[in-house]
């Protein structure tokens, strides 16, 4: 009699061992700007969009501008499904730490969990205090630069290192810790890095340490491919479509970490099923499949966008053999 097939955490299990079960696991993720401004619409189009396309595990799209709400700014909905939320309120620096906005976030994932069961693995989606404090900053790096305290970043660390715990009581498998626009040696050099911001990102990462399912998301073109090293987590996820990005094999067999990624970020917008398809199974024979997590390099956004047939396209991709599918690299053979 034939074995049950594996689950989506099961997949993910067999790849954060740099192998690949039945089929590598595969995902996608993007803003739904019209329905994260509540729970219930939230959960509601979470769940509906991994139930639909059959994903192997979730990365919560949560909304960008919690974080930075929890400090004193302000946004809102900006009346249309194809665009971001507009500013209305920046203070630059942190003001008092209102809880709310991330408490909903972990509502959101409690939720989501409890809709999917423990086959479904999801993550929490966790920005760094740089990234926080870019936002206060309204985007700006300029006035990121004049503004940054490493108290400041401290304080923010500590909010974080509370979400992360209260996300993983709420059944978060770990989480998606993302790095933007700092993880690019082209913004910052990595020198710089280490002395204003690192300190911060393993302040608040202690918490996470319970986590089994930690990914690393360095967002943009020329990341820094050093901070994998420098901030050990189980996978990492960046855009080998930008424009001085390492290839997935190469950052696998280099670190010895699970890859995310392969496909443009709006793939599913932009391309046809057949170029999804195409696109996808180059980058499995890339790796051989093994420790790869097929997904895009970042968020398909607006998400109401991506053609339901590219994704379709993408879940098929990751559960067809393609040349040199299980392949092992002569780095990870030696290893």
């Amino acid at each position: 009699m034939l074995g049950a097939m594996p689950t989506g955490r099961e997949r993910v299990e067999t790849a954060l061992r740099l192998e690949v079960a039945d089929h590598p696991p595969v995902s996608a993720w993007g803003h739904d700007y019209d329905q994260e401004w509540a729970i219930d619409s939230l959960v509601a189009a979470t769940v509906a969009k991994t139930r639909r396309f059959d994903f192997d595990f979730v990365k919560l799209q949560i909304r960008a501008t919690c974080f930075a709400e929890a400090f004193g700014a302000r946004w809102r909905y900006s009346g249309s499904a194809d665009a971001e939320p507009v500013l209305e309120s920046a203070p630059g620096a942190p003001g008092a730490f209102n809880p709310s906005p991330l408490r909903d976030q972990v509502e959101v994932l409690r939720r989501v969990v409890g809709e999917l069961g423990s086959d479904v693995p999801v993550l929490q989606t966790v920005f760094s205090p740089g990234m926080v404090a870019w936002f206060l900053a309204e985007r700006d790096l300029e006035r990121l630069a004049q503004l940054l305290r490493p108290e400041d970043l401290a304080r923010i660390a500590d909010a974080l290192a509370w979400f992360i715990s209260e996300s993983l009581e709420a059944g978060a498998a770990g989480i998606f810790y993302a790095i933007n626009p700092l993880a690019g040696k082209q913004v910052i050099a990595s020198a710089e890095y280490d002395r204003l911001y690192l300190p911060s990102d393993r302040q608040a990462l202690v918490a996470a340490e319970r986590g089994w399912f930690n990914m690393l998301h360095l967002c943009g073109p020329h990341v820094d491919p050093e901070l994998i090293a420098k901030l050990p987590m189980h996978c990492v996820n960046w855009s080998t479509h930008d424009a001085g990005n390492p290839g997935l094999a190469e950052v696998r067999d280099r670190y010895r970490v699970a890859v995310a990624g392969g496909l443009h970020r709006q793939a599913a917008i932009d391309l046809t099923p057949d170029q999804v398809a195409a696109e996808a199974a180059q980058a499995l024979t890339d790796t051989g499949a093994r420790g790869h997590l097929l997904t895009p390099g970042c968020s398909t956004s607006p998400w109401h966008r991506a053609k339901p047939a590219a994704l379709e396209a993408l879940v098929r991709s990751a559960r067809s053999p393609a040349p040199g599918y299980g392949r092992v690299s002569s780095e990870t053979r030696r290893s």
